[in-house]
């Protein structure tokens, strides 16, 4: 009896076919595929996202601009007078804002950014996770802005902005946009 013993003891300590190897490398490298597969998509998530947040925040800042156009009453130094109700509309209608899609630029001599004043390259400083400045500076070359006034049938007094900016999408080729819609009363 004590020979069988022995016999099954070194059936026992015989390790791992070559089989068993090569079936656990396959299902370890799959794993390790589909780790990396979501790795990469939730850094293209996270780009997406911060083009996202960048675009809101253009929309709004134009938004913005557009109130504080009809708030103030300082010259335009294109017109030469104070910026009036009637100027608060896009240049076809015979207003101040620039017509259709324009670059990202800076205000111009009027202070308000969408008029046909601006200029200068924008670059936006991102802060890094401990919320310092600059991280990294993003520049917006690839974004646009279109700043659409509209009046209001039968309504004279109140006007709608749609802003829509367009922006690169990283997981496809054609752009994003984000649209702000609002509206404006000459009362302030």
């Amino acid at each position: 009896m004590k020979p069988r013993r022995k016999q099954r003891r070194s059936r026992s300590q015989q390790g791992f076919t070559l089989l068993e190897v090569m079936i656990s490398i396959v299902v370890l490298t799959a794993g390790l595929v589909g780790l990396l597969t979501v790795f990469s998509l939730s850094l293209v998530a996270a780009q997406a996202s911060q083009n996202d947040m960048i675009a809101k925040l253009l929309a709004s800042e134009a938004m913005e601009n557009v109130f504080t156009a009809r708030d103030t009453d300082q010259v335009d130094p294109v017109l030469g007078r104070p910026i009036q109700w009637s100027d608060i509309q896009n240049v076809s209608a015979g207003g101040i804002f620039v017509d259709g899609p324009t670059a990202i630029l800076g205000p111009g001599g009027d202070g308000i950014i969408g008029t046909a004043d601006d200029s200068g390259a924008v670059t936006l400083d991102l802060a890094n996770a401990n919320g310092t400045l600059p991280a990294t500076t993003a520049s917006l070359s690839a974004y646009t802005r279109t700043i659409q006034i509209s009046n209001l049938t039968g309504e004279s007094a109140v006007r709608s902005i749609t802003v829509t900016i367009t922006y690169p999408n990283p997981r496809s080729p054609t752009p994003k946009t984000y649209v702000l819609n609002g509206y404006i009363s000459q009362y302030r």
